[in-house]
């Protein structure tokens, strides 16, 4: 007696389907090519990421830059005028962000000379915030960069070699993750601080823990497979095996919650600066203005529409860039084909079943 042939179910079928579809879809594919894919498929991080260029773009062609010197405001020799200590590059805007200037409308109020209005001192709203825009943003890349360096270069260590090394590593970052960041953030910008380059590199020293204890645990996980097994008996060294072999491996990780460091940042540089003891006069931040204006809320609440607007558009870009990168990196993260491609393929299946 023949054996009557089983068939798997419907909708275990369409799901064979789906995964030779997106098999077919990276076959041959490198895995830089299928991130990128993935991520430029993501809508709104890259939405984001041109809304930040243009930002960027703006604030540093708009009122210009200073490259050099100690930033702060000195006489001109030879005019006479106040300027700032270095290099300046001039931009395109009329008005700088530490002058005073007649005030274009009564009590200040936004106009086509001055789109973002004026203080009572008569300073230009819309210099004051590209350069604080300028500030934050040094502060967060600088953040961002010592950060993910340090919290990879210790985890990676730590997960790979283990043993007392491991015991020591954790337990430092330990002691530096029970001390609040922004208590340790504004001790240091008090002390040491002042400027955006000082103060992103002091709080990039202290902002590397939760990323390290991340990286220890991919390391402890990725270093017993056999990739790694492979690589000791071919000869590889252990700098070899951690930076060739097993940090590639876990680079989806380190730059999700890169970007998500950075994104925490820019709050945390708004906060200290907003306290007092991040960036100090005659340079600015964002947090700095809405500090200097938080009396006249009331009467002039266009001091506070643009710096705030600016720091939480550049917070959800950042946040919405790593969803992109986290659904890029995850290989679990399929795109769903079509509705019509599913249709498709449920009907070339009935049909086959029926003949």
């Amino acid at each position: 007696m023949a054996r009557k042939k089983i068939t798997p179910p419907r909708t275990e079928q369409l799901a064979l389907s789906e995964l030779t579809i997106e098999q077919r879809q990276i076959e041959g594919l490198s895995l830089s090519t299928i991130v990128r894919r993935r991520f430029f498929q993501h809508k709104a991080a890259i939405t984001s990421m041109i809304v930040l260029a243009l930002i960027i773009l703006l604030a540093f062609t708009s009122v210009g830059t200073i490259i050099g010197g100690t930033g702060r405001l000195a006489a001109d020799t030879e005019s006479g005028e106040i300027i700032l200590d270095g290099l300046r590059i001039s931009g395109w805007w009329p008005y700088d962000w530490y002058r005073n200037y007649p005030l274009s409308t009564p009590g200040g109020v936004p106009s086509w000379e001055h789109p973002f209005g004026q203080d009572t001192l008569g300073k230009d709203i819309f210099a004051r915030v590209m350069r604080g825009i300028q500030q934050s943003l040094t502060v967060v890349a600088l953040i961002g960069f010592l950060a993910t360096a340090i919290g990879v270069l210790i985890g990676s260590i730590a997960g790979f070699i283990r043993g007392w090394l491991d015991n020591l590593l954790m337990r430092m970052t330990d002691v530096i993750i029970i001390v609040p960041g922004l208590i340790l953030g504004a001790v240091l910008g008090r002390t040491i601080g002042g400027n955006a380059i000082s103060l992103g590199i002091l709080l990039g020293l202290v902002s590397w823990t939760g990323l390290a204890r991340l990286v220890r645990g991919e390391f402890l996980a990725l270093r017993e497979r056999e990739f790694v097994d492979a690589a000791r008996v071919a000869g590889a060294s252990n700098s070899r095996i951690i930076f060739r072999h097993i940090l590639p491996n876990s680079i989806g990780i380190v730059v999700v919650n890169a970007t998500l460091l950075m994104s925490a940042a820019i709050l945390t540089e708004t906060a200290l600066s907003f306290l007092g003891f991040g960036i100090t006069a005659p340079d600015i931040s964002l947090g700095q203005i809405i500090s200097q204006y938080n009396e006249a809320f009331k009467t002039r609440p266009w001091l506070f529409w643009y710096p705030g607007l600016f720091i939480v558009v550049i917070a959800l870009c950042i946040n919405f860039i790593g969803d992109g990168l986290r659904d890029a990196f995850d290989p679990r993260q399929r795109r769903m084909p079509k509705t019509t491609s599913l249709m498709r393929q449920f009907r070339e299946m009935t049909n086959g079943r029926t003949k």
